[in-house]
């Protein structure tokens, strides 16, 4: 069965409610990216009338797993995911929609791949940039992802 964003958007729902009810959802998924978005609303906002950066974390974070996600069920392999680290910067208050692009799958096949030849774990970044309505970079979200094959 072939992935697609209204499914995520269902797998949300059930299994993340938390960003379900705070607006995360999925747009765009493929081979190379994945898009999700979120809008500045009452539940997600923060004291200064802007998006809470849990929240934006939640649609950056779901924009990198996502491709994982897909990427792991296409193997057929049964492999473990983990965000170990992650970092971010905040360049501009965030309201409005913030559309969250994540252009790494490729990085995504190259791990896959490896951790999949050799049984070893696998350590790498994915980044996930969030912008507003007009463009303007509003965060940049990196996630240290580790990888390994199940026995």
């Amino acid at each position: 069965m072939k992935m697609t964003p209204s499914k995520l958007n269902t797998f949300t729902m059930f299994k993340l409610p938390s960003a379900f009810l705070c607006g995360v959802r999925t747009k765009v998924l493929n081979e190379a990216q994945c898009i999700t978005t979120v809008k500045h609303k009452w539940i997600n906002q923060n004291p200064f009338k802007s998006m809470f950066w849990a929240v934006q974390g939640m649609a950056a974070e779901f924009s990198t797993g996502a491709i994982m996600i897909m990427k792991i069920k296409n193997s057929g392999k049964k492999v473990s995911m983990l965000v170990t680290s992650n970092n971010a910067t905040f360049t501009k208050k965030a309201t409005g929609k913030i559309t969250f692009v994540c252009n790494d799958g490729a990085k995504v096949d190259a791990a896959l791949a490896e951790a999949i030849k050799t049984g070893e774990g696998q350590a790498f970044w994915m980044q996930s940039i969030g912008t507003n309505k007009d463009g303007v970079v509003v965060s940049t979200f990196n996630f240290e992802w580790s990888i390994k094959v199940k026995n």
